[in-house]
């Protein structure tokens, strides 16, 4: 079993545990590399059965996107500050490394989006792949632009407002859920559409079959009209561009851990569902 360690020492959180992790993993797996958490292509030469990626959410989603045609596992062990996606702590990959190393480790698959850009003449400007979500946000000075959005070729809603988000399951509990989208089971395969303040009380947020592509075509932008994929990558939008969104042709293949449940990371991490705090009841 090789193993490529991918981690950022200069952040203080990681620096912190980086030689656990790296004791934990040398005890079961052959440490071919150890790599910063950037988003610079891996040489073809570099061969390994699982990349251990150390850092917050931030990171994990980015070393996803950064091996995702290898279709190699992805461990992820948390160092930020919420670790949603990130199932492992010091403890957790200490407990269940014999199986994360071993052959069948549990493997939790997950659908990303493939993100285009073609500007009025057709020319294709821009191509890449979001993990959480494609967000088309009108940048500055502000003022409300307009979209045209459409379904597999077929005519949508007209949106004037600050934007909107296009979010995967799995990128369902940021951005999207923070401006009103639903909640999605990463298991489920579907893309969500989610307005950002949108100039009328009717456009709700919609889940699509993951086999719908959506288009959204900008009608009137602003200098800073940006789209922006996962909060890291960027580009820049004009007038009479259009952002193709759908489903990657891979997926994301994460490993996870065998003592946590999506439903404990919502409850406990998230915050789901929590009460209001009662006086009777301490909490």
């Amino acid at each position: 079993m090789k193993a490529l360690l991918a981690a950022s020492p200069d952040r203080p959180t990681t620096a912190s545990i980086i030689a656990d992790v790296r004791k934990i993993v040398s005890a079961h797996a052959e440490i071919v590399a150890e790599v910063n958490t950037d988003s610079s292509e891996l040489s073809a030469n570099l061969q390994f059965d699982r990349l251990v990626a150390v850092g917050g959410d931030g990171t994990l989603i980015a070393q996803v996107r950064r091996i995702l045609n290898r279709g190699v596992p992805l461990v992820g062990v948390n160092s930020g500050r919420l670790g949603f996606l990130a199932e492992f702590d010091l403890e957790g990959l200490a407990n269940s490394a014999e199986s994360v190393f071993g052959p069948n480790p549990l493997i939790r698959q997950r659908m990303v989006i493939d993100v285009s850009v073609r500007r009025r003449d057709g020319e294709r400007v821009f191509s890449g792949v979001a993990v959480n979500d494609a967000v088309i946000s009108a940048g500055l000075p502000f003022r409300m632009i307009e979209l045209q959005m459409g379904f597999s070729g077929q005519p949508g809603p007209d949106i004037a407002g600050d934007g909107v988000i296009v979010a995967s399951p799995l990128g369902s509990t940021a951005y999207n859920v923070s401006a009103g989208g639903p909640i999605v089971h990463p298991d489920v395969e579907a893309l969500i559409v989610t307005p950002i303040c949108p100039h009328s009380l009717a456009f709700r947020p919609i889940v699509l079959p993951s086999h719908i592509d959506v288009t959204v075509s900008v009608e009137r932008a602003n200098p800073g009209t940006t789209l922006v994929l996962d909060g890291q990558t960027i580009v820049r939008l004009s007038a009479g561009d259009t952002v193709i969104i759908g489903r990657h042709q891979s997926m994301a293949r994460l490993v996870g851990n065998p003592e946590v449940t999506y439903w404990q990371q919502l409850l406990s991490k998230m915050r789901w569902a929590a009460p209001p705090t009662y006086r009777d009841r301490g909490v």
